[in-house]
């Protein structure tokens, strides 16, 4: 029997499809259209293109909604895709066998299988070159604006966001560590690009400095809980997850220091703690509160 949803539940699953298919068709107009031969941008548009949740860019869009419900998508939808322009450049060098060595991603042979580690790693590149050009560029906005928006998305990127957090991941990951490096590795991975979504959207909306301080508590504290779901996944069946499948065995992750039901708790505490930071943000019934709900019904 199918399941029935509420109104107000079907509405806001119409709400994300709609914000995916404008990213997606957005993403495709800024993405390269190459020939076959190259296998750059091949690999750029593909890996880019590669079906996903596209939760970093719905975080931007949605917060906005949430700031500014009368303002169209308009620009804010360029700076959403370099985002998760950035997110895919990363994905690519996650997945090198120097770093996670993995073979499947969203569904498909990596990148570095697909074209070569010096394709993975050149796609890279381009792909972080581009997303900078795109916030560098985006219309509607000032230089001082521009130049922001760029710093914060260098900020996330950089040696003090997802460069950082890959570094302990790899480093650190397989020593036994205590609750608070762990959590620190995962603060770094996963929340830069996540802070960096709703700083976009603060930004563009000219919120308050209270505001924009309880919507990066929410977006770390969500950043988080998806990590941990991300981690209480791996021993999903590729099918259902889209990568490899026992990618932790032998980490230090929360799952292995304190087994699944308590980082399920873990998850909770998460989820709670980003919907009082919407609260406080003033936006605690609206559209990210809702996307909160979708992450408390996750399979995990």
């Amino acid at each position: 029997m199918a399941t029935v949803l509420p109104s107000t539940q079907l509405d806001f699953e119409q709400v994300l499809s709609a914000l995916r298919t404008q990213v997606d068709d957005r993403l495709s107009l800024w993405l390269p259209r190459c020939p076959p031969q190259d296998a750059i941008g091949t690999a750029m548009r593909d890996g880019t293109l590669a079906p996903g949740k596209r939760i970093r860019p719905l975080l931007l869009l949605l917060t906005l909604k949430d700031l500014q419900p009368e303002r169209s998508t308009g620009p804010a939808l360029d700076l959403a895709c370099a985002i998760e322009i950035v997110h895919a450049a990363s994905l690519f060098l996650d997945d090198m066998p120097c770093m996670d060595n993995a073979e499947l991603r969203r569904g498909q042979p990596t990148i570095h299988l697909r074209f070569g580690e010096d394709v993975a790693v050149l796609g890279s590149v381009a792909l972080l070159s581009h997303a900078f050009s795109i916030a560098a560029s985006v219309e509607g906005f000032d230089h001082a604006t521009r130049n922001q928006l760029v710093r914060l998305l260098a900020q996330s990127t950089g040696a003090q966001g997802l460069v950082r957090g890959q570094y302990h991941d790899l480093r650190e990951g397989q020593r036994n560590r205590p609750m608070e490096a762990i959590a620190h590795t995962n603060r770094l991975k996963t929340c830069p690009l996540f802070t960096a979504a709703v700083e976009f959207a603060a930004l563009v909306a000219d919120a308050s400095a209270s505001r924009t301080h309880h919507l990066k508590g929410f977006a770390t504290e969500l950043g988080m809980a998806f990590q941990l779901l991300d981690d209480l996944a791996d021993g999903l069946n590729p099918q259902q997850s889209g990568k490899d499948a026992g990618k932790d065995r032998g980490k230090s992750t929360v799952v292995a220091l304190l087994g699944p039901e308590a980082a399920r708790k873990h998850v909770e505490q998460h989820l709670a703690h980003a919907a009082q930071h919407l609260i406080e943000a003033d936006v605690g019934d609206g559209h990210l509160a809702q996307l909160l709900g979708r992450f408390r019904a996750w399979p995990h």
